[in-house]
């Protein structure tokens, strides 16, 4: 492992009865049923939840970069991202797409604040070379 000098945060959550059952945090703010894709269940799935916490730390990402550069990200920024649960020969992975919206900025400073994201990103870095991932600006 990676010699650390400092833990910024820990998350921690107690999850019962996998993908049909919940999670909730050690501190309370999350509490969530999970169901199965596909289900009539009433809760979510890792997936989402992977793909609400993935777009939302590359969204951070990216503000870190403008601020580097010294441009402001815009405010109608957004980020629509698809985490999919795929079976090939009776094995489970993931694949997924990240499509970044940032209007208003030229496109290859656009395309600058995704690289350099894609790069700084926690989760982009734990998931390069382990799934397949299409980052497009749209």
């Amino acid at each position: 492992m990676t010699q650390v000098e400092n833990v910024l945060y820990t998350g921690r959550t107690h999850t019962t009865g996998g993908r049909d059952g919940a999670s909730r945090s050690s501190d309370g703010r999350l509490e969530v049923k999970l169901s199965s894709p596909g289900t009539a269940g009433g809760g979510t799935n890792p997936e989402q939840l992977f793909a609400a916490g993935w777009s939302a730390c590359f969204e951070g990402a990216m503000g870190l970069a403008a601020r580097k550069m010294k441009i402001a990200i815009p405010a109608d920024t957004a980020i629509d991202a698809e985490v999919d649960l795929c079976n090939a020969d009776g094995a489970y992975f993931l694949q997924a797409r990240l499509n970044v919206s940032l209007p208003g900025l030229a496109r290859e400073v656009a395309q600058s604040l995704v690289d350099t994201a894609h790069q700084t990103c926690p989760y982009s870095k734990a998931t390069r070379g382990n799934i397949d991932v299409v980052i497009s600006l749209v």
